[in-house]
């Protein structure tokens, strides 16, 4: 591991490390709840859509995608830079100042009374949720003893899989008892209830006395990364070649080159770098990327084909894929509380071939399959199994390099990592089904993304083999 940039190092140990104690669990609930609120919104929306399209008849279905995609991208955005600026800042402060946004852009998100107000808050709510999860993180990393991360971030990753099993289904049920407006309203008492208790419970950081991210590369960095994001989320409606998607895409690239390079001699550089050289955590992004396309393009596939393969309710096909979440939870935790550090890149590599089997199931007999528990049910077990091993095995391999100073900042990169390869799968996913003839057989249009889904994960399979430690003289 190379050493940090010579900002203040005396005071960056002093606030960065504060002495794990009893209040490691306290800080572990805060940072699951706002990995609840914030995975939550970016899943409940979806099954919004038929009630928003009654609210705002005048306005297009593409169009009202946005109100999904405006959180995604921002979210996607400032990932990076908001676990930097939360090692600079102080992770209390973002923790705290991220999740009284998010509580008041909610509020504006179900108070919205047109569709573009709406799809403005919905951005601004991701980037608010994009300051919560490194802050969130960092702060659990930061006050639980080395020894018991592991288990910690297995609770951690449970519940962002909580947020999956429920999303679909609490949104329907929000939706059928109100409108679509409750399931922005109910994240308020939640969001000022952490941010009360959050005040109490984390203790105040000494000052770490490193300068604020050089703020063109961050701009950078964000405007690069979202416009990325944007332009994959668009290119199947939009067409490929559209001028628009081009224009973000590589317009996108080139900024988060910029960014890039600024960071190379920048004495306070918008992207840690320098952490990729640790060859761990530089494998465990990669194995991030490739996950993320996979788990995001199955996240979005699931729902679908049950919808379209046997005329399910968007609220059906929410409780369809709910066994599948729960089922991640119990992975997370039994990974997070069983597995030695050691070992964990087995786990990446063993959750992503049981991920990859599930893809392969339903490849095999997308257009066979007479009912959901002869093929569906026990492929979405072993989806959810996969998700829920992968996620905390990346985290926990991810972190054992870092120093405490840079607890959120390598987080904010590993979060990056896999919202790019979410987009990617996404997008990926989008052009084969926009792309399959009108003539296919029942079933036979879902297999191409399924077998997409398998192949990025049996990559995720190779990533995580790469990360095997090699063991130490005298060890």
């Amino acid at each position: 591991m190379t050493a940090t940039r010579p900002e203040a190092p005396a005071a960056e140990a002093a606030a960065a490390a504060p002495a794990p104690g009893p209040g490691a669990g306290r800080m572990l609930g805060l940072a699951s709840a706002v990995t609840f609120l914030a995975f939550l919104d970016a899943t409940v929306v979806n099954v919004a859509f038929p009630d928003l399209g009654r609210a705002f008849p005048e306005v297009s279905l593409a169009r009202l995608t946005w109100v999904v995609s405006a959180y995604a991208v921002l979210f996607a955005a400032l990932l990076a830079a908001a676990g930097r600026l939360a090692d600079t800042l102080g992770r209390r402060t973002l923790f705290i100042g991220s999740t009284f946004a998010f509580t008041l852009t909610s509020l504006a998100a179900s108070a919205a009374p047109t569709a573009d107000l709406l799809i403005l808050a919905r951005a601004l709510q991701g980037a608010a949720a994009a300051g919560m999860i490194p802050a969130a993180l960092g702060l659990v990393l930061a006050h639980t003893p080395p020894a018991r991360r592991a288990a910690a971030l297995g609770a951690w990753s449970a519940a962002g899989g909580l947020a999956a099993a429920v999303g679909p289904s609490v949104g329907g049920l929000l939706v059928e008892w109100w409108d679509w407006r409750a399931i922005f309203l109910i994240n308020v008492p939640l969001g000022l209830a952490v941010c009360l208790a959050a005040v109490r419970v984390v203790p105040k950081e000494a000052r770490t006395g490193r300068r604020l991210p050089d703020p063109v590369g961050t701009v950078a960095l964000a405007v690069g990364i979202g416009a990325v994001v944007a332009g994959l989320s668009q290119g199947a409606a939009w067409g490929w070649t559209d001028p628009k998607v081009l224009v973000l895409v590589i317009g996108g690239a080139l900024s988060g080159a910029l960014a890039l390079r600024r960071s190379r001699s920048h004495p306070a550089p918008a992207v840690d770098r320098d952490l990729w050289r640790d060859r761990l955590f530089a494998r465990a992004n990669i194995g991030a990327l490739l996950f993320g396309a996979a788990m995001y393009a199955w996240l979005l596939t699931g729902p679908s084909y049950l919808i379209d393969r046997w005329d399910y309710s968007v609220l059906q096909a929410g409780f369809g894929v709910t066994p599948g979440a729960i089922l991640a939870m119990a992975g997370a935790l039994v990974v997070g509380r069983r597995v030695p550090a050691r070992l964990q890149w087995a786990a990446v590599t063993a959750g992503s071939l049981i991920f990859a089997a599930n893809a392969l199931l339903l490849w095999g007999w997308a257009a066979d399959s007479t009912s959901y528990a002869q093929i569906f049910l026990p492929a979405g077990l072993l989806g959810g199994l996969g998700i829920g091993v992968v996620v905390t095995a990346l985290s926990t391999v991810a972190s054992a390099g870092l120093p405490p100073q840079r607890f959120a900042a390598g987080t904010g990169l590993l979060m990056t990592a896999r919202q790019l390869g979410g987009a990617l799968g996404i997008a990926a996913t989008a052009a084969l089904l926009t792309g399959t003839g009108a003539g296919a057989g029942a079933g036979e249009h879902w297999r191409g993304v399924f077998l997409l889904t398998a192949l990025a994960a049996l990559g995720a399979a190779a990533a995580g083999w790469t990360m095997r430690r090699k063991p130490t003289r005298g060890a």
